[in-house]
């Protein structure tokens, strides 16, 4: 494990009201001046492939990329690594729904808003917007899920959906797809197609 993945460690366990002391001691040493607060691990993997399409090693920057395990998290993680706890620079992304939690947390911890980026619906429908459904249909096929694609398009209850709202769905389907697809997405994006939240929260870091 990497230095900053045991801070990250360390961070999820204080959240989870465990001791606070060895994220103190790993944020001292590593010099971490932010945190990257995302819903869950497709994010981080998006962010971190984004990253690394750049040329960014946000580790050795300082900047630490965590999942917070869900939006109602956000108030918790803001409190411990925002003003009131380690004094980090708060940024992430959110869905357009979850903002007002979003909101709420970060005024009570005292963070600004301004750092974090809305996506729409979520960030796999503004990556599946910027690819377009039928560059992520082939991706798909290349990753050796059409057949699953296609069993899952004959239910029912995607009928009346459209190719993009199909393919949200389908990521969703089965543990750890919209991980790896979070990777696969942002690694096929060209320079400069980046969706705007994703793009913006890279350039502030």
């Amino acid at each position: 494990m990497t230095d900053m993945g045991a801070f990250r460690d360390a961070v999820v366990a204080w959240a989870a009201d465990g001791p606070g002391d060895d994220a103190r001691r790993l944020a001292a040493r590593l010099d971490v001046r932010a945190a990257v607060l995302l819903e869950g691990p497709s994010d981080v993997a998006a962010v971190d492939a984004l990253a690394r399409s750049r040329g960014r090693d946000l580790a050795a920057e300082g900047i630490c990329v965590l999942p917070m395990g869900g939006a109602m998290s956000i108030a918790r993680f803001a409190h411990i690594l925002g003003p009131p706890g380690l004094g980090l620079r708060l940024t992430g992304l959110c869905d357009e729904a979850e903002y007002p939690f979003y909101s709420r947390g970060l005024t009570r911890a005292g963070a600004p808003e301004q750092g974090f980026f809305v996506c729409a619906a979520d960030l796999e429908d503004e990556l599946i917007r910027a690819l377009g459904p039928e560059r992520v249909a082939e991706l798909v096929r290349a990753e050796g899920d059409l057949r699953a694609l296609q069993t899952f398009l004959r239910q029912p209850a995607q009928r009346g959906r459209t190719p993009r709202q199909q393919l949200r769905r389908f990521l969703g389907t089965k543990k750890g797809r919209k991980i790896h697809y979070g990777r696969v997405l942002v690694e096929a994006l060209g320079t400069g197609r980046a969706p705007a939240p994703l793009d913006g929260l890279l350039a502030t870091l």
